[in-house]
């Protein structure tokens, strides 16, 4: 099996910042993209960045410039660094990679539990 545990989150005030990290165990052969998600209250699920395994970046335009995705292939384990919070952050925080579990076995898509983050003052 494969287990995602986020961490990080917590209550952060407007202007500040966090770093969430998403560390992947279990069975992996390989890992392929891995992003962050976000689900404010009331709202749908959306991507925040997401990173290949090559090293590719990609982010939400509403944190593009203050946020940096980045990735330790050795251990598995994905960042997000966010700075100059805003309330509009607020939300769980959930990571999802793409992995092969074993050679030969098809790509699939797993998600962590989520990490709760508030930006309030």
């Amino acid at each position: 099996q494969v287990q995602l545990v986020e961490s990080g989150g917590g209550l952060v005030q407007p202007g500040g910042s966090l770093t969430l990290s998403c560390a992947a165990s279990g069975t992996i052969f390989r890992i392929g993209t891995m992003a962050w998600y976000r689900q404010a209250p009331g709202k749908q699920r959306e991507l925040v960045a997401a990173i290949t395994s090559g090293g590719n970046t990609n982010y939400a335009d509403s944190v593009k410039g203050r946020s940096t995705i980045s990735r330790d292939n050795a251990k598995s384990i994905l960042y997000l660094q966010m700075n100059s919070l805003n309330p509009g952050d607020t939300g769980v925080y959930y990571c999802n990679v793409a992995l092969m579990q074993r050679l030969y076995d098809r790509q699939s898509h797993y998600w962590g539990q989520g990490t709760q983050v508030t930006v309030s003052s």
